[in-house]
């Protein structure tokens, strides 16, 4: 076998692993996101009935303080130090933020009655499942509009506070339709994103698998907030 036969094969091979890497990557990402939102729903409902736990969490500020200080380490030391952990550890981490989130969010079924929050629920999946097939198959470039929402989430973060302070009815409405207009937007920039990184992947190794988890708690955070938003619009309280 000469030289040139071999440099084809090693080709042949880094195409057919890269042919083979997209679909399963692509996969993966829905998998893990799916676990997540799972986990993070039973986590909520579970807590929601446990007295003692809510009392726990909501009875004084430190452990809701302490639940989201934690919730915001975990994703930003996910996100920086993907490269230097493991697979099996930044699984564990994810898993771990999808838990502490259900808990911060168990106060959902103390304030929304259950029948609304499984509409919302289906309402969500199907605006989120739209657009993340129009970020997957649209031929636009989105890396523009991805910056400019970006920039909106900021604005949106600083408006929440201030309202917290105003606690204008008025302004709490513009904030929920606003960020219901920010992740719609989002969910299909985040896929058309992790869609290019997994179209160039060279093949399903964990470097590679570690990034497919990213992405999964990308759309996992979209869905969780385009969820919240929509709650807060149509939700019925009991």
């Amino acid at each position: 076998m000469d030289y040139q036969e071999l440099n084809y094969q090693n080709v042949a091979t880094r195409e057919e692993k890269a042919a083979v890497a997209f679909p399963a990557l692509m996969r993966k990402v829905y998998v893990w996101m799916s676990m997540a939102l799972v986990i993070t729903g039973l986590t909520a409902w579970l807590v929601s009935h446990n007295q003692s736990l809510i009392q726990l969490i909501y009875g004084n500020q430190v452990a809701i303080w302490v639940l989201i200080i934690a919730e915001l380490g975990l994703v930003i030391g996910l996100s920086a130090a993907i490269h230097k952990l493991s697979l099996p550890v930044a699984t564990l981490m994810f898993v771990l933020y999808s838990v502490i989130n259900g808990a911060v969010l168990s106060s959902i079924f103390l304030v929304f009655s259950v029948q609304s929050i499984g509409t919302v629920f289906f309402i969500t999946a199907g605006t989120f499942a739209a657009m993340s097939l129009f970020g997957y198959f649209t031929k636009s470039d989105l890396t523009s509009m991805g910056k400019l929402l970006m920039m909106a989430v900021i604005g949106l973060i600083i408006a929440t506070v201030v309202n917290l302070f105003v606690k204008s009815s008025g302004l709490d409405m513009i904030i929920s339709y606003a960020g219901v207009l920010i992740f719609v937007g989002l969910t299909a920039y985040d896929t058309q994103k992790i869609k290019q990184m997994c179209v160039q992947a060279p093949d399903m190794g964990e470097t590679m698998q570690k990034l497919a988890l990213l992405g999964a708690l990308s759309l996992y955070l979209d869905f969780i907030n385009l969820f919240i938003y929509l709650l807060r619009i149509f939700g019925n309280r009991d």
